[in-house]
């Protein structure tokens, strides 16, 4: 539980060190995914003393697919966060796992209970709450960009379920590889000022690296349904950090949708927890 714990409030920094930096989004993206890399890719040489390309050769094309699902959704974040509160980036990014049991249901005929189907329903009614109050804030694009990474999201951890032998710290590792060199031309990596390095190399190692440790370790002491509830924190904390240290406030349409979706996920996570699935 501390370790899912300590993953979601790394994870929940996200928000702040973006708004901290002064570095434009592709910069922000490029410098991230290149200490994240790094810093992931020196603890499975540690850990595992396999080297980088051994590593990446060993995840197979699933892992690689899973790596650009992995990619596509941290971009997406970066320039979500860029163009949205954190409340909405971070909270519409939650409805990643039932994207993922639709894509399951249709893909892998996965069974979806049908009070999964009713959560599912009230979390979209939560998200159009949100969104229709980010059409005349100017905000839409940050929106979709957060259902874009859910949705990106959502396809990996179904490509995961698919392939289960897939080694994830070695496809994370990839994905911010990817990331990096897919933003590299149009970002400008030399003309960041020390302070913002620093800010970068925490978001990097920090909040993705240190992160995606301690969730994995975490996460398989413990059911599924206890390790979603423990990773709302994310949700919760990281608009409260900018609250907190920007006043950053994320309007009346954002906090209503927002209860809407974390009631209902938390009600459905609850649920799992009082009748466990075998």
């Amino acid at each position: 539980m501390l370790l899912v714990a300590g993953a979601a409030t790394c994870w929940s920094s996200g928000g702040l060190i973006a708004r901290l930096v002064t570095t434009d989004a592709w910069t922000t993206m490029a410098w991230r995914s290149a200490f994240a890399a790094a810093f992931l890719i020196t603890v499975v040489a540690v850990i595992r003393r396999r080297g980088v390309i051994a590593q990446w050769r060993g995840i197979g094309w699933p892992g690689v697919g899973v790596a650009a699902c992995l990619a596509t959704a941290s971009t997406c974040f970066i320039f979500s966060i860029a163009r949205t509160s954190v409340a909405n980036t971070l909270i519409l990014m939650s409805i990643g796992p039932w994207v993922a049991g639709i894509l399951g249901w249709l893909l892998l005929g996965e069974r979806v209970r049908p009070r999964t189907w009713v959560t599912m329903a009230v979390a979209v009614a939560g998200v159009i709450v949100m969104v229709s109050g980010s059409y005349g804030a100017g905000r839409l694009a940050g929106d979709l960009l957060a259902i874009a990474m859910a949705t990106a999201f959502a396809v990996g951890t179904v490509l995961v379920r698919k392939h289960p032998d897939i080694q994830m710290t070695p496809a994370v590792s990839l994905a911010a590889a990817l990331a990096g060199l897919a933003v590299l031309p149009m970002a400008t990596p030399f003309a960041v000022v020390p302070r913002d390095l620093a800010l970068l190399a925490l978001f990097g190692i920090g909040q993705l690296g240190a992160g995606f440790l301690l969730f994995t370790a975490g996460a398989r002491l413990l059911p599924v349904a206890e390790t979603s509830l423990i990773g709302m924190l994310e949700t919760v904390l990281g608009p409260f950090w900018v609250w907190l240290a920007l006043g950053e406030e994320p309007g009346a349409t954002s906090i209503a949708g927002g209860l809407v979706i974390l009631v209902a996920l938390a009600a459905h996570t609850l649920l799992d927890l009082a009748r466990p699935r075998p």
